[in-house]
């Protein structure tokens, strides 16, 4: 959360007058296409400093490593493996993976967790791949020219955030575009061809499949977006592709897993949020190197995004939102309220300068519309704090502003600074390796381990099993050890 946004709507850059047939690599089939290789790979190239910029790169050279040296390989054995491929662990919590035209592919380290072995993460890196070879990739960015790019970016967010987060500046919005089913098909069969190709065993793709599609069914992971969600999931997805795994194992004599390095290399890496960009904590949020906390009302579900903080209440359509005002204009902390109100396109019905636990702020209710909601009532401070300007507004339809009010107050007045050592004492939660004993149940190892932080179905399916699996005794498992 927190992380300064560029505007950067390069994408509209693709000239249509290089609109041409070209033969499609992974097919051979000749299709229309806005964009020739070159195109691609500049277009690559100038996404992925945005990319590193807006998502940070972990920071963890092993893992880098093991992440690059397996994508290299399946690259190499691709239909194009003359692009210039780079292979990058973004830092981020989220579910997920994407691929840029011209050979850039990035994994959260959100999705390592979840993966099993070497073989599936090379499932996941092949099925960036193949939508780079098969030029999905340049498809998806051709289409989103012109004046569908803002309603594209705002697609993906929180719908009562958008209008307060100045969003349309982020052309990262169109990473996260759905593929269409056939695509997605393609990719999956792709992904097959170059783990078998360079000796993974093609099996961890469908096993891969299955586990996010676990994910999707126990609705427990919030990060937004996550890999499902922007790789549409069918039913018949993993009977499809069992047919080319059969086809690829036939007549192979070996296949390679490697289960014990990959566990190694995941052992410690920081699961959930980063204290870099904020940490959730029960229903606080606490930003360490900007230090600062709010607390949000008991029972709401908080996400920590990107640029924004979110918490919903359960069950209602109210939301309270914060995030730092980028650019914030005006003299007084009155005027940068008011104006960035106002561009917003919320008009003041009040409010007054005071202070929020020392800190300068104003605090003001507004009026406005949104698409998704109606007729809307807000309340926000926006607070300066050690020379950054932050807004927290609780919104909610005008017929319910009533009911959470009080909620919202609430979470405004505990804004406060955090001292030097409450937040060099924030740790993050990581994985951690663990072999099960006799009687061990997913309740037991995520109660004891991680101190409640995971819920035991996210443990079972960050394992590999059905969530009403239980672990067998003696086998190596990944837990979440609280911070």
């Amino acid at each position: 959360m927190m992380s300064r946004l560029s505007p950067f709507l390069f994408l509209i850059a693709f000239a249509l007058s290089a609109a041409a047939c070209a033969t499609n690599p992974a097919t051979g089939r000749r299709e229309f296409s806005l964009m020739s290789e070159q195109q691609e790979i500049a277009t690559g190239q100038q996404m992925d400093g945005d990319v590193r910029r807006e998502m940070g790169v972990y920071d963890d050279r092993e893992l880098q490593q093991l992440v690059s040296t397996v994508g290299l390989r399946l690259a190499q054995s691709s239909e194009r493996p003359t692009l210039p491929w780079h292979f990058t662990v973004v830092d981020v919590g989220a579910i997920n993976a994407f691929a840029l035209p011209g050979g850039y592919i990035y994994i959260a380290r959100g999705i390592l967790p979840f993966l099993d072995d070497e073989a599936q993460l090379a499932g996941v890196l092949g099925h960036e791949i193949g939508h780079v070879t098969a030029r999905h990739a340049a498809q998806q960015y051709s289409r989103a020219t012109g004046a569908q790019v803002g309603l594209l970016l705002g697609s993906i967010f929180v719908p009562a955030a958008r209008p307060l987060g100045q969003l349309a500046g982020s052309g990262l919005g169109v990473l996260f575009l759905r593929y269409g089913r056939d695509d997605e098909l393609q990719a999956d069969r792709l992904g097959v061809r170059y783990a078998a190709g360079s000796g993974w065993d093609p099996s961890g793709i469908p096993a891969m499949l299955t586990t996010l599609g676990r994910i999707d069914e126990a609705s427990d992971n919030k990060g937004i977006p996550n890999w499902l969600s922007t790789h549409p999931a069918p039913e018949d997805r993993v009977q499809k592709v069992q047919s080319a795994v059969q086809q690829a194992e036939a007549g192979a004599t070996r296949f390679v897993t490697d289960r014990n390095e990959y566990l190694r290399r995941i052992d410690g890496i920081v699961y959930g949020d980063s204290p870099d960009q904020g940490v959730v904590r029960g229903n606080s949020f606490l930003h360490a190197n900007l230090r600062f906390l709010v607390d949000f009302p008991q029972g709401w579900v908080v996400n920590n995004g990107q640029t924004q903080v979110v918490a919903k209440q359960p069950s209602a359509d109210a939301f309270i939102v914060l995030q730092m005002v980028e650019r914030p204009l005006g003299r007084t902390i009155e005027d940068i309220a008011l104006g960035a109100m106002q561009s917003a396109g919320f008009g003041a019905a009040g409010g007054g300068r005071t202070t929020i636990n020392g800190l300068d702020a104003f605090v003001g209710t507004y009026q406005g519309s949104l698409q998704e909601l109606g007729r809307v009532d807000v309340r926000a401070a926006h607070v300066v704090h050690d020379r950054n300007v932050f807004m927290i507004a609780g919104i909610a339809p005008a017929q319910g502003y009533a009911r959470v009010e009080r909620e919202f107050a609430s979470s405004i007045r505990s804004f406060r600074p955090m001292t030097r050592s409450e937040a060099e004492g924030i740790r993050p939660n990581r994985i951690g390796l663990y072999t099960a004993q006799s009687g061990d149940t997913w309740q037991a190892i995520a109660e004891r381990q991680g101190k409640g932080v995971v819920k035991a179905t996210t443990l079972a399916i960050m394992n590999g099993h059905a969530v009403n699996d239980q672990p067998r005794p003696g086998e190596r498992l990944k837990i979440v050890v609280a911070g």
